[in-house]
C-alpha cells in the first residue's frame, strides 16, 4: 500500500510591524477629531449659535415655519437630519432647549406646544411625537437677508443640499442666548444679557466706534437670566469679566415669607428645584438645620414654587442666609466667553465681542446691498430696453410679425432698436395684451425710482458709516419690538448679610484621643490631672493622642484611601474614663471603613508622610487637604493601590521613622530620603523590599531618646499625649526583629 504524501502546512504570513512615533499618531488621528469638536460642534460662533442650533433653525425656515400653524416636532427632527447626521434624540434635545415651553432662553427661538420640561426643574420633556413647534417671530431677525447673499452657503454632509455657514443675525444674539459647550482641551460658557440693554450698548459702539467697560457697566450692569434670581453684584469682578471674558459671579434665589412658611419662587439658572430640595432635606436629616419641619416642591401651571415650613420661633432671614451658604439656593456662574471667530477659538471680553459682531453685521448688510444693486441694475437695464420700444411699438410688432423663424426674433429686435440680447429677450417675452402704451409707460416710469435706489445702494456700499447707521436704526426697532424688563435683580454685595453657618465655639486647649476601633475623645487638661484613667472597649487600645485646640480641624484617614474632615468643636468634652464618640457613625463612613490615622490641623503648613503595606512611602504638601468649602469627605485622598499603615505630619528633614514588616524586620529611614510628590494620590517609591507574602505591619515616628523596645507595653497607655509607635521587647515576634 502506497504511503500518503505528507502535506506541509502553508507558512503563516505575519503582519508587518510598523514603528510610528506617538506624535504622528496624534497628528493624523486625534487632531482631526479634536478640531472637528472645536470647530463643528461645541463652540458657538459670532451669530450665537452652534452648528446643531443653526441646522435646526434653518431646516425649520426652509419648511416655511416662520408663518402658519405649528407642526409635530418629530417632523422637524426628521427634516433636520438632512443637514445634521446625528440621532433624532440629540436633535430633539437641541430643539427642546430653544422652546418657549422650556424657558431656558430670555428670548426663545421656537414657539412650542406640549410638555418641554423646565430650565428650573429636572422634569422630563415629552417625546417628539407628542409636541408641536414653529419658529418664534424673533427669528425674522436671525434670517434677515439670508436669501440675499448675506452669508456664505456650503454643501451639507452628503452634497444634496446647501446650508448657511452662519445666520445673518441683526442683533448680538451671541450675548442674548446663553451657551455652554465642552470641546477638546477648551470650554465655552456664555451667560445671557438683557436684549434692550445690549441694543443700547451696541448702538453706542456703532456711533462712537468704541465703548469702554465703565460705559458698558452703566448701560448693562450685569447678566440677565430667564430664571430670574438676584445677582450679587461686585463691580470690580464684573468689570473684570466684561474686559477679559473670564470670571465668576454669584446668583441667589428669591423668596417671600408667608406666615410660618417660606416660598422660593426664583432660583439660579445653574440649578433646579429638585437639587435644592434634596440639599435642604439632607441638612435636616444630618441635624445641621433644625428650624425646618417640611419642604415641598409645588411646581405647577403658575411656575416654580418651593415651600419650606419653619418651626415656631425660627428667624426666616437667618435661616435663608444659612441655606444660601449650604445649598444651591445661591450658586456660582463661571464665565468663559470662548467664541469661534473665522474658525479660530478666541476668548473675548464684551467690547471685543460687540466689535466682532458689528464687523460681521456690516459685512452681511454690504453683501445684501451688493445683491440688491445687481438685481436692480438688471431690472433697470431691461427697462431701458423697454423705453426704446416705447418710441415705436408698431415697429416692434411688425418686426416680430414679419420674422419667419422664431430664432430670428431676438436678433431682429436687437438690430431694429439698438438693444442687447437680454433686453431683446425681455421685449420678446412680453405678453400680447401688454403691448400697449399704458403698460409700457407705467413700467418705464419706474426708471427714475430705480436710478435713485441704485445711487443710494452704491453710496451705502461705499460707506461703512452709513451701514452702521442702518444697523443702529434696526437695533432701535428690535429693542422696541422685543425688549423686555430685566428678570434678574442686581443686588449689591454690601447689602447681602453674610451669615456664617459655622457654629460659634470657644477656643481653648484640649487633648485628642483616638482608639484603634475608631472611638474619639476630647478631654480638657484638667480632667487628665484627676484620678480618671483612659478607658477603652475590650480588645481596643489607643491609636493616636495629641494636644490641640477646640478650633482645630481634624483629618481622619481611613483604610479606603479617604479622608473625613471635622472640627474639634464638633465633639463634646468628655472625661478620660468615657468611651467617647464612634467616628465612623458620626461622620458616615462607608461599610468596612476604619480609621488608620487622625491629625488635628491648626494650619496646613509642612507636609504629610505616608507609609503603605507594600513597602512604599511618599510625602506631599499638607495643603492638598485644604478646602475652601466645608467638605466632609475627600475621596482619593491617598494612593489606593495599598492600605496605608502610617500617616504622619512631617516637615523635619532629620525626622526618622521606624517601619516594621510581618517578617519581624525593621527599617529606620529619614524623612529627607522619602520621595516627595505634589499630589496626594501618588503612591511614592519603595523604601522596604519585602519577600513574597509579607507586608509592612506598622510605622511610627522614631524618638532616639526613648529605647526602641520598652518592657512595659507595646504602646504607651498613658493619659498624656505621646508620639505613639513605642514597642515592648517582651513581644516574641519583636524579640527576633533585626534593624536593617
Amino acid at each position: 500500500m502506497a504511503k500518503k504524501k505528507k502535506v506541509e502546512p502553508a507558512p503563516i504570513k505575519l503582519a508587518e510591524v510598523v514603528n510610528t512615533p506617538i506624535t504622528e499618531i496624534l497628528e493624523s488621528n486625534y487632531m482631526p477629531y479634536a478640531m472637528s469638536v472645536i470647530v463643528s460642534r461645541a463652540i458657538p460662533e459670532i451669530d450665537g449659535l452652534k452648528p446643531s442650533h443653526r441646522k435646526l433653525l434653518y431646516s425649520m425656515y426652509k419648511m416655511g415655519l416662520m408663518t402658519g400653524q405649528k407642526v409635530k416636532s418629530a417632523k422637524v427632527v426628521g427634516q433636520t437630519m438632512m443637514l445634521n447626521p446625528h440621532g433624532d434624540a440629540a436633535i430633539y434635545e437641541t430643539l427642546v432647549r430653544l422652546t418657549t415651553g422650556r424657558e431656558s432662553l430670555l428670548h426663545p427661538l421656537i414657539e412650542s406646544k406640549g410638555a418641554f420640561g423646565k430650565q428650573y426643574s429636572d422634569m422630563v420633556f415629552s417625546a417628539s411625537r407628542y409636541t408641536e413647534c414653529k419658529l418664534a417671530p424673533i427669528c425674522e431677525e436671525l434670517f434677515d437677508g439670508i436669501d440675499r447673499d448675506g452669508v456664505d452657503f456650503v454643501d451639507n454632509y452628503d452634497g444634496t443640499m446647501k446650508e448657511p455657514t452662519l445666520l445673518p443675525v441683526s442683533f448680538p444674539n451671541i450675548l442674548v442666548a446663553p451657551n455652554n459647550g465642552i470641546a477638546v482641551g477648551m470650554t465655552s460658557r456664555i451667560c445671557s444679557f438683557n436684549l434692550a440693554e445690549l441694543c443700547d450698548a451696541t448702538s453706542m459702539y456703532l456711533k462712537n466706534g468704541n465703548i469702554t467697560v465703565p460705559e458698558l457697566l452703566e448701560i448693562m450692569p450685569a447678566p440677565d437670566f430667564s430664571t430670574g434670581g438676584q445677582l450679587i453684584y461686585d463691580k470690580d469682578k464684573m468689570a473684570d469679566i466684561y474686559s477679559t471674558g473670564v470670571g465668576t459671579f454669584r446668583v441667589r434665589s428669591k423668596w417671600r415669607v408667608e406666615g410660618n412658611h417660606i416660598e422660593i419662587y426664583e432660583i439660579p439658572y445653574t440649578t433646579t428645584a429638585e437639587k435644592i430640595k434634596d440639599s435642604i432635606v439632607k441638612l435636616v436629616k444630618e441635624g445641621k438645620v433644625k428650624e425646618i419641619s417640611d419642604v415641598r416642591d409645588e411646581i405647577g401651571l403658575n411656575g416654580l414654587t418651593l415651600t419650606i415650613d419653619i418651626k415656631r420661633g425660627a428667624e426666616p432671614d437667618k435661616l435663608m442666609a444659612k441655606l444660601c451658604k449650604s445649598t444651591p439656593l445661591e450658586d456660582t456662574f463661571g464665565c468663559n466667553f470662548n467664541i469661534l471667530i473665522g474658525g479660530v477659538p478666541r476668548t473675548l471680553g464684551i467690547p471685543d465681542i460687540i466689535e466682532e459682531w458689528s464687523a460681521f453685521r456690516v459685512e452681511c448688510l454690504r453683501r445684501n446691498y451688493i445683491y440688491d444693486l445687481g438685481k436692480k441694475s438688471d431690472k433697470l437695464h431691461l427697462l431701458y430696453g423697454l423705453r426704446k420700444i416705447l418710441l415705436d411699438i408698431d415697429k416692434a410688432i411688425a418686426i416680430i410679425r414679419h420674422t419667419e423663424n422664431e430664432k430670428d426674433v431676438v436678433p431682429n429686435l436687437m438690430s431694429g432698436f439698438d438693444i442687447d440680447k437680454i433686453q431683446a429677450e425681455f421685449v420678446a417675452d412680453i405678453k400680447l395684451r401688454n403691448l400697449n402704451r399704458e403698460y409700457i409707460l407705467n413700467r418705464t416710469e419706474e426708471i427714475g425710482d430705480l436710478e435713485k435706489e441704485i445711487e443710494n445702494l452704491k453710496s451705502l456700499i461705499a460707506s461703512e458709516r452709513k451701514i452702521r447707521n442702518v444697523i443702529i436704526k434696526q437695533l432701535g426697532k428690535i429693542k422696541e419690538k422685543y425688549g423686555k424688563p430685566r428678570k434678574t435683580e442686581v443686588l449689591s454685595s454690601e447689602s447681602v448679610t453674610a451669615v456664617s453657618d459655622e457654629p460659634k465655639f470657644e477656643d481653648y486647649p484640649c487633648f485628642m484621643f483616638v482608639s484603634r476601633e475608631g472611638y474619639f475623645k476630647k478631654c480638657l487638661p484638667a480632667s487628665l490631672r484627676g484620678s480618671d484613667v483612659q478607658k477603652f472597649k475590650e480588645g481596643d487600645e489607643l491609636l493616636i493622642s495629641t494636644e490641640t485646640t477646640n478650633g482645630a480641624e481634624v483629618l481622619f484617614f481611613t483604610n479606603h484611601a479617604q479622608v473625613y474632615k471635622a472640627h474639634m468643636y464638633d465633639f463634646d468634652d468628655v472625661k478620660a474614663s468615657a468611651l467617647g464618640e464612634y467616628v465612623p457613625a458620626k461622620l458616615g463612613f462607608d461599610e468596612g471603613e476604619k480609621v488608620i490615622a487622625a491629625h488635628a490641623m491648626s494650619d496646613f503648613n509642612g507636609n504629610f508622610v505616608v507609609f503603605y503595606e507594600n513597602g512604599k512611602a511618599v510625602k506631599f504638601p499638607a495643603e492638598v487637604y485644604k478646602t475652601v468649602t466645608n467638605r466632609k469627605k475627600l475621596t482619593n485622598a491617598l494612593a489606593s493601590g495599598s492600605v496605608a499603615v502610617g500617616v504622619f505630619r512631617g516637615g523635619n528633614e532629620k525626622q526618622e521613622y521606624l517601619i516594621i514588616s510581618s517578617a519581624s524586620r525593621a527599617l529606620l529611614i529619614k524623612e529627607k530620603q522619602i520621595t516627595e510628590k505634589s499630589t496626594r494620590s501618588a503612591s511614592g517609591a519603595t523604601v522596604m523590599t519585602l519577600k513574597k507574602g509579607h507586608t509592612v505591619v506598622s510605622a511610627s515616628v522614631y524618638d532616639p531618646s526613648v529605647r526602641a523596645l520598652e518592657k512595659e507595653s507595646r504602646y504607651r497607655k498613658s493619659t498624656l499625649p505621646s508620639t505613639g509607635g513605642l514597642f515592648e521587647d517582651d513581644d516574641p515576634e519583636l524579640n527576633q526583629m533585626s534593624l536593617i
